[in-house]
């Protein structure tokens, strides 16, 4: 059971292009340090659409290496089916604890076809699966039903932001006999989760996903408290000194929603280089906002 802050850090490259091992090491003890409550290495915000196999099997052997059990580890597939099975099964030899698997490539198949997905890349090796309904990638509630049946299946992360849909998907799986009993649980998965989690909330979802962990933990982990502990006074304070300046920023550009992460994390002191195409870097005038958000978010206590 996964609980607390979810840590999704930046993959960090090198001068060259390869993959800065030392960088993510540091990344990733400063995470956990903060108080993370599980990292989700090569995903989202880590660029899985970026890394070959090997970059791949690099991060998921560093993260575990560097978290030494001290949290969970789940690393990120999906795309194409053959190329999905093949990342699920290098996460394991890595040594992961788990799978987000996140939406195929392109295509928008029925939802009787994403439940077919989601079973042939669960059954590409043994580790639990958390699947990431965005994108290409949405199902109906019979569908999540189904999927949220398959033993090795314990979450579905939503990205959709489709509230009336998601509450139906929690009532049904919570109320399914074969499901109700386990240790099934439900993320927020929009981008800068924050932003929507009182909503989430409502609808008995409290898990969510910080990207901006990754560069601002202190704000981050105020938000936390303050929601957790019913400070409402300082969750909206945070919420319109913090959150939502940075997601009207976000909104600007497509692919923000990591580059920004990536160049909050270069602002804070740690040079974990830029974005790969298709991907840009923020340009000098948005990264002077950023850097002035992350200041205000800062001095909001």
């Amino acid at each position: 059971m996964l609980k607390g802050i979810l840590f999704f850090p930046v993959t960090p490259f090198a001068g060259n292009g390869s993959i800065d091992t030392a960088k993510l090491s540091d990344h990733l003890r400063a995470g956990i340090e903060s108080g993370a409550g599980g990292v989700f290495v090569a995903c989202g915000t880590g660029e899985f659409h970026a890394l070959d196999l090997a970059e791949f099997a690099s991060v998921v052997r560093t993260a575990v290496r560097v978290t030494a059990g001290r949290v969970p580890v789940f690393a990120g597939t999906g795309g194409p089916l053959p190329l999905a099975r093949q990342y699920a099964r290098a996460a394991e030899e890595a040594g992961a604890d788990g799978l987000l698997l996140m939406p195929p490539y392109l295509v928008a198949g029925p939802p009787a076809g994403l439940v077919a997905y989601v079973r042939e890349v669960v059954a590409a090796g043994s580790l639990p699966v958390i699947v990431y309904q965005r994108g290409t990638a949405r199902f109906d509630v019979p569908a999540a039903v189904e999927v949220a049946r398959l033993p090795r299946v314990v979450g579905l992360k939503d990205g959709t932001g489709d509230l009336e849909l998601l509450a139906r998907i929690v009532t049904a799986v919570r109320a399914d006999p074969a499901t109700g009993g386990r240790d099934f649980q439900f993320f927020n998965g929009t981008p800068t989760a924050e932003g929507t989690q009182l909503a989430y909330r409502g609808i008995g979802v409290d898990l969510y996903s910080s990207a901006a962990f990754c560069f601002a933990p202190e704000t981050a982990l105020a938000f936390h408290r303050a929601l957790t502990t019913g400070d409402d006074e300082l969750v909206r304070r945070l919420l319109a000194g913090f959150f939502h300046p940075l997601v009207a920023l976000r909104e600007r550009v497509p692919g923000y929603a990591v580059a920004l992460v990536k160049a909050g994390v270069r602002l804070r002191g740690l040079d974990v280089g830029g974005v790969r195409p298709p991907l840009t870097d923020p340009t000098p005038g948005h990264l002077a906002e950023l850097e002035e958000i992350i200041a205000r978010g800062a001095a909001i206590r």
